[in-house]
């Protein structure tokens, strides 16, 4: 019997007594794993081969899951940190205990998050309590990632599994494995000798110049044989989401806005009638520069810094009071990273960026902002805004709303849901929610109002502006179906997920 080169390989190298793994054989024909699955499905159709598959699941830890194996989980390290303290007699103050458990950024809120789940103990305003009969040591949670990390997953029920995948911190993967078995045909064609047949895979340009191609022997094409996984380059999933919220908003009328991610307070907050000692324009809100810190003269009109100091300390109209608070210029300087892409409205509402525009006018941005979040599934560090406004006589919440239900029809979102809100900068003011297609749950997806006269009078605006600032990231996740933001971008970023998501158009 004469076969090709790669089927005779795995004929020898099969057993007609004992499972060999596709993987196995490969090694030992020095193959790769496609090549010889290609191979053992042409001997299996011609009755050589017995193939059989199972799917196999594999558990790893994911790079946070190491980090809270090494150093504990963060709820552990809390209750040791509150048992030490003695608050299993006496409740101790959680920034006692944060800094004695060397806890940082997210890990605050994780832990804060478990510690009464896991019947730690319970925290009542800002005060912890511990339980004195827990047993941290044998938290289930960190026993299996001690037994992931020692290739022991199996022995992890799928509860816990569960509960460790939804905190990100170890991931599932499942690959089907391919086992080849020597049949009684097999064996019989062994036993009589097989040599490796001259085929020919490809046809190739020295085959037909030469006339070869019509005297050998082509290898046969199984369409059903595993094809080696190819991974094309594509549009990334928010930049795909982001595309179509530009054609939608150009499609609507609107024009684009462009600025500065680094900008002074007086634009980003000011401009914004933020009082300078609101608790959002703290260090642990913001991005703070240190160098440069401070913004140019020529960036700062002098005139409208002087109108919104006098809109900040007085008021607007005959019934204004401003802020009964301090308002220096030298805080207005300062440079943060943005919090909101609000500053870029600011600055094409005041003329600074456009020159004076004339209602009606319609401008957008989608932007990436900056804030000093606790991360989670729905909160990022770093994100992308979508900014509009919309300046003409006579707008109410009615339009606005209006605009909102055009707008995310686009995406096959429906039932959006309003929320009563309160804003410094707008009034009336609401939030938008939508309805995730898995969870079904609601989301926050967005900021709007229409813009109080503290805000637009110091601009030179004299008719309504309604505004709005939603999150493009949870828009994605309305279309997607994903469930966590990280999946989305980031170090944590599923690419699993991002291969092969759709964006609605």
């Amino acid at each position: 019997m004469q076969l090709p080169a790669a089927q005779v390989a795995v004929l020898e190298a099969a057993s007609a007594t004992d499972d060999r793994t596709v993987d196995a054989v490969a090694s030992e024909v020095g193959e790769s794993p496609t090549v010889v699955t290609r191979a053992a499905f042409e001997l299996r159709d011609e009755g050589l081969l017995e193939v059989t598959e199972q799917v196999d699941e594999s558990v790893s830890l994911t790079e946070e899951g190491e980090t809270y194996r090494e150093d504990g989980l963060p709820e552990v390290r809390l209750y040791r940190a509150a048992m030490d303290a003695g608050a299993d007699e006496e409740a101790v103050e959680m920034g006692q205990l944060v800094g004695a458990s060397g806890l940082a950024g997210p890990e605050v809120q994780i832990a804060l998050s478990n510690f009464a789940r896991k019947g730690y103990g319970h925290i009542d305003g800002g005060a912890v309590s511990a339980d004195a009969d827990a047993a941290p040591d044998t938290d289930e949670e960190a026993t299996a990632l001690d037994a992931i990390a020692a290739g022991d997953a199996e022995t992890v029920d799928e509860d816990t599994l569960d509960a460790l995948e939804r905190r990100n911190l170890v991931v599932r993967e499942e690959r089907t494995v391919r086992s080849l078995l020597l049949t009684d045909a097999g064996v019989d064609a062994m036993m009589e000798g097989v040599n490796v047949a001259e085929t020919v895979a490809q046809v190739t340009p020295e085959l037909l110049t030469s006339g070869e191609w019509a005297d050998v022997e082509f290898t046969e094409y199984n369409v059903e044989a595993d094809a080696e996984a190819v991974t094309p380059a594509r549009k990334h999933v928010l930049r795909q989401t982001a595309d179509r919220v530009k054609d939608v908003l150009v499609g609507m009328g609107f024009q684009e806005m462009e600025g500065p991610h680094v900008d002074a307070e007086f634009w980003i907050n000011d401009c914004l009638f933020m009082p300078q000692d609101h608790p959002a324009r703290t260090h642990w809100d913001q991005f703070v520069l240190s160098n440069p810190s401070k913004m140019d003269d020529d960036d700062m009109p002098s005139e409208l810094v002087d109108r919104v100091a006098r809109a900040h300390r007085e008021g607007v109209g005959e019934d204004g009071d401003g802020y009964h608070s301090p308002w220096t210029e030298d805080v207005a300087r300062g440079l943060d990273l943005r919090g909101h892409t609000t500053s870029l409205s600011m600055r094409y509402l005041s003329g600074h960026a456009e020159g004076e525009l004339e209602p009606p006018q319609r401008w957008f941005s989608v932007e990436k902002v900056y804030r000093n979040d606790t991360l989670d599934a729905t909160h990022l560090l770093e994100f992308f805004q979508i900014e509009g406004w919309v300046m003409a006589e006579d707008l109410s919440v009615r339009d606005l709303m209006g605009t909102f239900t055009e707008f995310y029809e686009q995406f096959g979102i429906t039932g959006i849901e309003f929320k009563p809100h309160y804003n410094p900068y707008t009034e009336p003011s609401f939030e938008l929610f939508g309805r995730h297609p898995v969870t079904d749950e609601l989301i926050e997806i967005g900021n709007s109002g229409i813009f109080r006269p503290e805000v637009l009078e110091p601009l030179g605006v004299d008719c309504e502006v309604m505004a709005w600032g939603l999150a493009l990231e949870r828009l994605a996740m309305l279309v997607t179906g994903a469930e966590d933001i990280r999946d989305l971008h980031g170090t944590l970023a599923d690419l699993d997920f991002l291969r092969n998501a759709e964006v609605i158009y």
